[in-house]
């Protein structure tokens, strides 16, 4: 059994992931926000390396359920914790998988999770999800993503300005903007289809094929990329470093998203104050609790749009709004929740005691 003093050594903490040798996800973006507040953040309390086969981790984080990560999980002499960023079949959603694998790589997904000590997700309401997945709910717990106030912050106006300009964009146009992956369960038809409504009103998506032609209704969703309507931009897959650029030219962020856990671009949009416009999912209640503005379809979607263009008391509130959720989701709190969850991961499975435990009593 491991002997480990909580008040005068560090926890060693190795993270495997893939996560960002695809440009353009989310789930690489949540990687390295989450390296870099526990690496940074953390730094009084745990040591990190990242993808280190040869050392021997107090935990093992995996961020990504690659077949070779799932060898390192039998190392009982690490605690063992995976993040869950998607359910069993909901890949094939998103990716054209031969039906012929879909079970083999269903299987496996949730042998993945059933073998690591826990499990963290980002939105609570994915647990009950999960459990029907054959995944023991005691094992599961909620830490929601969070995103650098430092590096995701308003710009100024002369910034705004400036990139405006490099899209072809007026300075007293109103935009609407949305991110992601190019993908139809993203929402970008829908997204089209109200730029088409809307021709007083940029749209601009950031965002690309990060998958390329893997992509579900990829033709489709190209044809729409390729010739968009004049007041439409596709930006395709943007720097992270110069994403917060592009959220500081727009007016309003609009996600008309049909699936979600905790989008990273939300958090990024509301660091800047950002108006959110997303459709009506159950998820987001419990994650945004009520700072945003939700529609069911697309004649919903362009009132609100428009009472935002339209209407500077609705605007000023749903800025408001978008600032709450910000504060909610800071450094400090995210930091506390992830230390308890190290600490008492720990704990349970060596039986080491914390002497000044962190989570609440």
């Amino acid at each position: 059994m491991p002997n480990f003093d909580f008040d005068n050594q560090k926890l060693h903490i190795v993270m495997f992931s893939s996560a960002d040798t695809v440009a353009g996800q989310g789930v690489g973006s949540a990687y390295q926000e989450q390296v870099k507040l526990i690496s940074e953040g953390g730094a009084e309390y745990f040591d990190v390396d990242i993808n280190k086969w040869n050392v021997s981790a107090d935990i093992q984080h995996f961020h990504t359920i690659d077949p070779v990560f799932f060898l390192k999980i039998f190392n009982k002499k690490s605690v063992n914790v995976a993040y869950c960023h998607f359910l069993p079949d909901s890949l094939e959603g998103y990716l054209k998988i031969p039906k012929l694998f879909v079970p083999t790589v269903n299987n496996y997904v949730v042998a993945f999770y059933q073998a690591v000590d826990r499990l963290i997700v980002v939105n609570p309401s994915f647990i009950d999800a999960m459990v029907k997945y054959g995944i023991d709910r005691d094992k599961i717990y909620y830490i929601p993503n969070y995103v650098d106030h430092d590096a995701f912050c308003e710009q100024g106006d002369d910034d705004r300005r400036k990139w405006r300009a490099k899209y072809g964009i007026k300075d007293d146009d109103f935009v609407v903007m949305a991110c992601g992956q190019v993908h139809y369960l993203k929402g970008v038809l829908d997204f089209v289809e109200i730029a088409k409504q809307m021709p007083d009103v940029k749209f601009v998506w950031a965002g690309g094929f990060s998958f390329g032609k893997m992509t579900v209704e990829y033709d489709k969703l190209k044809e729409a990329v390729d010739n968009p309507p004049e007041n439409v931009i596709f930006t395709g897959i943007v720097d992270r470093s110069d994403l917060v650029h592009i959220y500081n030219l727009t007016d309003v962020f609009f996600m008309p998203s049909y699936a979600e856990q905790f989008p990273m671009t939300i958090l990024e949009a509301v660091n800047l104050s950002k108006p959110l416009v997303v459709r009506s999912l159950e998820l987001y209640e419990s994650i945004l609790f009520d700072g945003y503005l939700k529609g069911a379809d697309n004649q919903e979607f362009i009132e609100l749009i428009r009472s935002l263009k339209e209407d500077p008391q609705v605007y000023e509130k749903a800025v408001q709004n978008a600032q709450k959720i910000a504060d909610y989701y800071s450094k400090e709190n995210v930091l506390k929740m992830w230390r308890a969850f190290y600490e008492d991961a720990y704990e349970e499975k060596f039986g080491v005691r914390v002497k000044e435990p962190v989570h609440e009593a």
